[in-house]
């Protein structure tokens, strides 16, 4: 049954991230950790993420806001290296709640109209770009305060997913061998169940990709803003 629900769930997870730019840490992570462990979840997790998110970022590299990367992306890179240095060592339980109220906020503030008027500059920038690497380092969910973040950028839908996929990469890139190094033989034994995740979210990605290109920016918007608040309504509850 868990090796179903891991085939089902990685499926969902990619559509999900390929339509809102998000969702497979997100969604993996706990299911994992409910058998193996918070710690070994977030390390076999980030193998398919990584995967997937490749796959997803070569797909759209030409809609790739280049500047907004560099300007976020980088400094997302170096706080997911920074949360993974530390994603042992601090309470993710409590960061994870801190990360829900956030979204929550960011949620409201997208339905409500105030993320439209507000358009981060300097260090407002490099303090979301930071810390959206850094949850995603520390506890395994970088996407949420990442997408969060990227609203406040007046992106098209398809730009939005692609910069919030390169910027992804990128925070895999840095904190992937971390993981690797620091869980050592513990992710041989969970071969299997990262092999199913990885085919899942491969073909959830694909099928997700074509749910994308077919919305419209405001329906986008409001997917974007929704998805948002679940998570940090999960991340509070849970």
């Amino acid at each position: 049954m868990l090796t179903v629900a891991i085939f089902i769930i990685a499926v969902v997870s990619g559509a999900t991230a390929a339509i809102v730019g998000f969702g497979i840490g997100s969604l993996l992570t706990p299911l994992l950790a409910a058998s193996i462990g918070t710690d070994l979840a977030v390390a076999a997790v980030s193998l398919p993420h990584a995967i997937a998110t490749a796959l997803r970022c070569w797909r759209l590299r030409r809609s790739i806001d280049t500047k907004i990367l560099i300007r976020f992306g980088l400094l997302s890179a170096a706080g997911g290296l920074a949360g993974a240095l530390a994603y042992s060592r601090l309470n993710a339980a409590q960061l994870s709640r801190v990360l829900g109220a956030l979204l929550l906020l960011t949620m409201i503030a997208q339905l409500t109209g105030l993320a439209a008027r507000w358009r981060p500059s300097g260090l407002v920038v490099a303090l979301l770009g930071i810390g959206s690497g850094f949850f995603g380092g520390i506890a395994g969910n970088q996407g949420g305060l990442r997408a969060a973040a990227l609203t406040a950028f007046d992106l098209s839908p398809l730009a939005f997913v692609a910069t919030s996929t390169a910027t992804a990469l990128l925070v895999d890139a840095a904190r992937t061998p971390v993981y690797l190094f620091v869980t050592g033989r513990g992710l041989l034994d969970l071969w299997q169940p990262i092999a199913i995740a990885t085919a899942g979210v491969t073909i959830g990605t694909l099928l997700g990709e074509r749910v994308l290109l077919g919305l419209p920016r405001h329906t986008f918007v409001a997917i974007v803003a929704a998805a948002i608040g679940l998570l940090g309504l999960w991340l509070l509850l849970r």
